[in-house]
C-alpha cells in the first residue's frame, strides 16, 4: 500500500515537473506554474450526444478532463463552481474552415481572353499546374485571429479545422484551438485533413477553364503521384507529387459546388478507391437516392436562402420555380438526409455571419431533424470524421477541457451561452451570475411621482417598462453594465423635445440614479422596490410538435419535374401510321407493342393483357430524334486552354437539370450525342445520352455505347478572331493544326509502344500513365471515334490524308458545310456527315455553304445526318430534316432517316436506336400528324419504354407549377410580414453552349452556390 501511494505521488509530481517543462521560448520572470484545478458541480452533464448525466461533477486540471461523472472526489485547492439548473456541453467542432489562415490574394486582371498563362508562375520543384497544391500546410501558415476566434467561441465553437480554401488540390488541415494567447497553445494537430475542390481559385494559369478540365487534371494528379510512388529511377524530384502522396492516408475532403458535384466527386473516388468526406452545398436533398448511394459523408452548410420580396408581382416572376422550392425546403435537408441514413457533420461555412448558426441549426431541428444527431453533427461527428475524436467532440477523461455551459437546452429558443473554456481557459459569454432586477418599482423621475417601473423577462436580458397611466407605457432604451444601467425615453411623446437620459445604479433592492430630463435638467431617478415580479410557470409543451408543411421533391427539382421518375410500361399503340425506318417503310393503320423497354411486336390487330392502350388512328408514330450535334444538358462545353484536350470528358459535365432536356423532349428528340467545343484542334470526350428526364447524370448516359471525341478544324482552334493577345498557343495557323495533329499521334503510338514494353518486361521503368495519350490510342485501335467540326474543302482534305497516313479514320465530320466538294472522298474513306439544313454566310469559312449539301452528299453514298448544334434548333429538327425535301429532293424517307437512323448509325447504335424493329430500344414518338409538318407536335415521347413527355400532362403541370409557384409566394409575403429578412430578386439569364462558347454554366463560386438551384433551369412560364 505504502508503495502504491509513493507510486501515486510519483506520477502527480511528473505531470508537474512535465507540464511546468513544457515551456519552450526562455522564461523572462519567475516561475507562475498554478495546479489550475476547476470543478463544476450539480450540472447536467452531456457527455456526447447519447450520454447524459443529472447532477453530476466535471473537474478539469489545466487544459484536460481530469474526471467526470458523479461522486468524483474533489481535490484540495480546487475552484469549485455549482451549476444547479445549468447544463454543461462539449464545445462545438468546426469541421470546415480557413481560420487563422492568410487570405487568398489573386494577381487580378485575368479576365475573358486575358494573356495566355501555359506554365506555373509558382518557383520552385512543385506541380506544373498551379492549381496543383498539395504541399500547401495549413499548420505552417496559421496564426491566431482574435476577432474571428471571438466570432467563434460566442457560436459555441471551441475547434476548428482549418485549410487553405483555394486550389484543385488544396493540401492539409490543422487542428486548432479557437483560443487566445500564442499560436503554439492554439494549435493542436497538423495534417489533419487533405482537400480537394473542383476550383481552381487563384491560380492564374490557364488550364483548366472548365469544370470538365478540373476533373481531368484531378484524375491525372492521381496517376501522376501513382507513378511517381512507383518509380524507382525518377528523373526529377517533386515536391507537390511528393506531398500528394504523403496526404493519402489521412481523412480526404472534397468540396463541391451542388448536388451533382457530389456525384462527380464521387466517380473520381471510385476510381482511385478512395472515400471522399464530402462538403456540400444545403441542396443535397434534392437528388437524395444518389447522394444516399455515394455512401460518402457529407459537412453540410446552414446558409438557408434569403427570403425573395415577391411583393412586386415582377418581381416574383424572376423567382425560379426551383428558388422558390429551394427556399421552402432547404431547412429540411438535414432531417431528410438523416432519415434516409446519411451521415453528416455542420459547418458555419458560407454563412455571413457565425451568429446565425444556431438560429439555422435550430430551423433545421425545427423542420424535423432530430436533437441528438444535430449534436452529435456539431461536437463527435466532425471530430471522429477528422480522427481528433481522443481531443475534442465529447466530454471525457484526458480530452481538451473544450465545454460550454449553458443556461438550458442547447436547441432551445432563448437559451444562453454563459461561457465556453477551451484548453482549460475561461471565456465569458454572457454574464453568468447576473443580478436579478426583475420586480415591480415605484418610481419617481424628478417631480413626476406615483409611475410604476416594471421589470420583466430574463434574467440574462430584462425588460423595463415605465408605467406613465394605465393607457401610457413606455418602453425605454436601456443599456447594462454589471449593476450599472443606462436609461432612455420620453414620458410624454408629444411634449418632450428630447430624451430623459438616466445613469442609475441597482444597490440589490431598489435603484438609484440621476440624469438630464427632456429639456438638459438635472433630475433624480429612484426606483423602490414594491413587489417581486410574478412569474408565471412555464406551460409543458405535451403536444407533439408539427414540423412546418413543405412542398414535394420533383425530379429534377425544376420546372416541369415530376414527384415520380417515369417507369417502364406495358404500351400498346394502335391503328397508327408507323415510319419504320426499315424496308417496310411508311405503315398505315398498323399496330406497336412495347414491352420490357424494347420494341416487342409491329403488326395488325395486336393485343397485350395488361397494356396500357394508346389509340393511334390519324396519328403517326415514329422512332424517336436523335441529335447528332448538341452542347444541351452541360455544365461546360470547352476546355479552351490547350490545343490537345482529349483528356476531358463531357460525361464529367453533364447537367441532368437542363430544361432543355424537357423542351427537346416536347421537339420529339430522344438522344443526343454531347459534344466538346471547337476551341481545340483535338478536343474532349463524347457524353452520347437518353433525354431521360428526371434522372440523374449517369442514368442519361446511353449504356456500352462506343466512345467518341472531338477534334475541330478552322478558324476556332487556331484563334483567328481572339486578337493580339493571343499569339502564344500553338497553332497560328491552320497548317499548324496539322502538325499538331500529327505530332500528337505520333506521341500516342510512342507511348503505346513503351506501355507495352513496360507491361511486358518488368525490368523497365513503369510509363506514366497519360489521359490525353490513351484517348488518342483508343483512336488508333478503333475504340475511339473522332467527330471532327470541319467547313473548309481544303481542311477536310487534310484530315483524311493525316488520317490515311496514320491508320485511323474520321469517323464523322460535322457541319461540313463543304462536304458536297470532297463527298467523294469521304465515301472512300468510310467518314459520315452530320450537317445543318440551311445555314450559310454567316461567316468567312461558310461562303461557300449551300442548301443542297445534305442532298448531295447523300446521293454521292455518303451517310449524312442534320444536326442542331443549337439548344432552340433542337426543338425543330423535324423541320430541319423536311428542308432537304425542298433542297435537293429528299423523299420523306430519306428525309426521316436524316435524324433518326443515319445519326444511329453514325454513333454505331443503329442495332437499338434508330428505327422501329422488333428487339430495339423502345424510344418512339407519337406525333399528331406527318412528322415532317411544320403543324406536327409530338404527343407522348417514350424513352426506353418510359414516357417522358405527354402533351395532355404538359397542360396539367403549367397549371400545377403555376398553383405551386402562388402557394410558395404567399408563404414568402407571410415571412416577410412576420419580419423575415428578404433580398430583391435578381434576373438571372440561362446560357445556351454552341460549339465557340467557353467557361462555365456556373462557376463553383458564382450564383448557383449562393441560391443551390441550377442556373439552367430557365423561365418557368416557358
Amino acid at each position: 500500500m505504502k508503495k502504491l501511494f509513493i507510486t501515486l505521488i510519483n506520477i502527480l509530481l511528473l505531470g508537474s515537473i512535465v507540464h511546468a517543462q513544457t515551456q519552450f521560448s526562455p522564461r523572462n520572470g519567475v516561475q507562475d506554474e498554478r495546479p489550475n484545478l476547476y470543478a463544476f458541480t450539480n450540472a447536467t452533464i452531456v457527455v456526447d450526444a447519447n450520454t447524459t448525466l443529472e447532477g453530476a461533477t466535471l473537474l478539469i486540471r489545466g487544459s484536460v478532463i481530469e474526471a467526470v461523472g458523479k461522486g468524483i472526489s474533489i481535490p484540495t485547492g480546487t475552484t469549485i463552481t455549482d451549476l444547479k439548473g445549468k447544463r454543461i456541453y462539449p464545445s462545438l467542432v468546426e469541421a470546415y474552415s480557413n481560420y487563422g489562415l492568410p487570405e487568398n490574394k489573386s494577381e487580378g486582371g485575368r479576365g475573358f481572353r486575358a494573356d495566355p498563362q501555359f506554365e506555373s508562375k509558382k518557383k520552385g520543384a512543385y506541380n506544373w499546374n498551379q492549381a496543383i497544391l498539395p504541399e500547401v500546410d495549413a499548420a505552417s501558415l496559421f496564426t491566431i485571429n482574435p476577432t474571428a476566434a471571438d466570432e467563434f467561441r460566442k457560436a459555441g465553437f471551441g475547434a476548428a479545422i482549418s485549410h487553405v480554401q483555394d486550389g484543385i488540390v488544396r493540401g492539409t488541415s490543422t487542428l486548432l484551438a479557437l483560443g487566445d494567447g500564442r499560436d503554439q497553445d492554439a494549435l493542436l494537430k497538423s495534417k489533419v485533413s487533405a482537400h480537394y475542390s473542383f476550383s481552381k481559385g487563384t491560380s492564374t494559369q490557364d488550364y483548366p477553364n472548365s469544370m470538365m478540365g478540373s476533373v481531368a487534371l484531378i484524375r491525372q494528379t492521381y496517376y501522376d503521384a501513382d507513378w511517381f510512388k512507383k518509380s524507382k529511377n525518377k528523373v526529377e524530384f517533386n515536391i507537390s507529387l511528393d506531398a500528394f502522396n504523403a496526404n493519402q492516408g489521412i481523412p480526404q475532403v472534397f468540396e463541391v459546388g451542388d448536388k451533382l458535384g457530389i456525384l462527380r466527386a464521387n466517380k473520381i473516388a471510385k476510381e482511385f478507391g478512395v472515400q471522399y468526406i464530402i462538403k456540400g452545398m444545403g441542396d443535397e436533398y434534392q437528388r437524395l437516392d444518389e447522394v444516399k448511394a455515394t455512401g460518402a459523408t457529407l459537412i453540410l452548410p446552414l446558409n438557408f436562402p434569403t427570403t425573395p420580396d415577391v411583393e412586386d408581382p415582377y418581381d416574383a416572376s424572376v423567382v425560379s420555380l426551383a428558388e422558390m422550392k429551394h427556399w421552402e425546403m432547404a431547412p429540411a435537408n438535414a432531417s431528410l438526409l438523416s432519415k434516409a441514413g446519411v451521415n453528416f457533420a455542420f459547418t458555419s461555412a458560407n454563412l455571413k455571419s457565425k451568429a446565425d448558426f444556431m438560429a439555422n441549426l435550430r430551423k433545421a431541428i425545427e423542420y424535423g431533424l432530430d436533437e441528438k444527431i444535430a449534436l452529435a453533427a456539431i461536437t463527435s461527428t466532425p471530430a471522429q470524421l477528422m480522427k481528433v475524436d481522443n481531443l475534442v467532440g465529447s466530454l471525457k477523461v484526458g480530452m481538451l477541457a473544450n465545454f460550454l455551459i449553458t443556461s438550458d437546452n442547447l436547441f432551445k429558443d432563448g437559451n444562453v451561452i454563459f461561457e465556453n473554456w477551451v484548453k482549460g481557459k475561461r471565456y465569458v459569454i454572457s454574464n453568468m451570475n447576473v443580478v436579478d432586477v426583475r420586480a415591480n418599482y415605484d418610481l419617481t423621475v424628478g417631480s413626476k411621482t406615483g409611475l410604476k417601473l416594471n421589470v420583466n423577462g430574463k434574467v440574462e436580458k430584462p425588460d423595463f417598462q415605465i408605467v406613465v397611466t394605465d393607457s401610457i407605457k413606455v418602453s425605454p432604451k436601456v443599456t447594462r453594465v454589471g449593476e450599472n444601467f443606462t436609461l432612455s425615453f420620453k414620458l410624454d411623446s408629444k411634449k418632450d423635445k428630447g430624451d430623459t437620459r438616466i445613469s442609475t445604479y441597482f444597490d440589490g433592492k431598489n435603484f438609484k440614479g440621476d440624469g438630464l430630463d427632456a429639456n438638459g435638467q438635472a433630475i433624480v431617478f429612484t426606483a423602490t422596490f414594491k413587489e417581486a415580479m410574478k412569474e408565471t410557470p412555464a406551460k409543458v409543451d405535451t403536444a407533439k410538435k408539427v414540423i412546418p408543411e413543405i412542398g414535394k421533391l420533383s425530379y429534377p427539382f425544376t420546372s416541369y419535374g415530376t414527384e415520380e421518375k417515369p417507369k417502364v410500361e406495358t404500351i400498346l399503340v394502335k391503328n397508327a401510321t408507323v415510319w419504320t425506318n426499315e424496308k417496310d417503310g411508311i405503315i398505315a393503320n398498323t399496330d406497336v407493342l412495347l414491352q420490357n423497354g424494347k420494341i416487342a411486336k409491329v403488326g395488325k390487330n395486336l393485343s397485350e393483357s395488361g397494356a396500357k392502350v394508346i389509340d393511334g388512328t390519324g396519328k403517326h408514330l415514329t422512332n424517336g430524334i436523335f441529335d447528332e450535334h448538341s452542347h444541351i444538358a452541360l455544365l461546360s462545353v470547352n476546355e479552351g486552354t490547350q490545343s490537345v484536350t482529349s483528356e476531358v470528358r463531357m460525361e464529367d459535365v453533364v447537367n441532368s437539370e437542363d430544361v432543355n432536356i424537357y423542351r427537346q423532349l416536347a421537339g420529339g428528340v430522344t438522344s443526343s450525342q454531347l459534344l466538346h467545343g471547337s476551341a481545340n484542334s483535338i478536343g474532349g470526350q463524347s457524353a452520347i445520352i437518353k433525354l431521360k428526364w428526371g434522372e440523374a447524370p449517369d442514368a442519361l448516359k446511353i449504356p456500352n455505347a462506343d466512345g467518341f471525341i472531338k477534334f475541330a478544324l478552322g478558324e476556332n482552334v487556331k484563334q483567328a478572331n481572339w486578337g493580339d493577345r493571343a499569339r502564344i498557343r500553338f497553332p497560328q495557323t491552320r497548317m499548324g493544326v496539322e502538325q499538331i495533329m500529327m505530332d500528337a499521334f505520333l506521341r500516342a503510338k510512342e507511348y503505346e509502344k513503351a506501355t507495352k514494353a513496360a507491361a511486358a518486361n518488368p525490368a523497365l521503368a513503369p510509363v506514366k500513365r497519360d489521359l490525353e495519350l490513351d484517348a488518342l490510342v483508343e483512336i488508333l485501335n478503333k475504340k475511339r471515334f473522332i467527330t471532327c467540326h470541319s467547313y473548309v474543302q481544303s481542311e477536310i482534305n487534310m484530315l483524311l490524308k493525316v488520317a490515311d497516313s496514320l491508320g485511323f479514320k474520321v469517323n464523322t465530320f460535322t457541319h461540313i458545310l463543304e462536304g458536297y466538294k470532297v463527298a467523294d472522298k469521304m465515301k472512300e474513306h468510310g467518314a459520315n456527315a452530320s450537317t445543318f439544313s440551311d445555314w450559310w454566310a454567316y461567316k468567312m469559312e461558310v461562303k461557300e455553304a449551300i442548301p443542297f449539301n445534305a442532298a448531295l452528299m447523300t446521293k454521292v453514298g455518303v451517310n449524312t445526318s442534320i444536326n442542331s448544334d443549337d439548344a432552340e434548333m433542337a426543338r425543330r429538327l423535324n423541320q430541319e430534316a423536311a428542308k432537304t425535301v425542298m433542297y435537293g429532293g429528299m423523299t420523306e424517307e430519306q428525309a426521316w432517316k436524316m435524324v433518326t437512323l443515319n445519326p444511329a448509325k453514325m454513333l454505331h447504335l443503329d442495332n437499338r436506336l434508330g428505327s422501329i424493329k422488333v428487339g430495339k430500344d423502345a424510344d418512339v414518338v407519337l406525333w399528331n400528324n406527318n412528322p415532317l409538318s411544320v403543324y406536327a407536335k409530338p404527343e407522348k415521347v417514350i424513352i426506353d419504354g418510359a414516357t417522358y413527355f405527354d402533351l395532355e400532362k404538359d397542360k396539367e403541370l403549367r397549371l400545377k407549377i403555376a398553383a405551386e409557384r402562388n402557394r410558395i409566394t404567399q408563404k414568402m409575403l407571410n415571412a416577410k410580414a412576420g419580419g423575415a429578412a428578404t433580398v430583391k430578386p435578381e434576373v438571372r439569364r440561362p446560357r445556351l453552349f454552341v460549339c465557340n462558347s467557353e467557361g462555365d454554366l456556373t462557376e463553383e463560386t458564382g450564383a448557383y452556390k449562393e441560391t443551390g438551384v441550377s442556373q439552367s433551369e430557365g423561365h418557368d412560364h416557358d
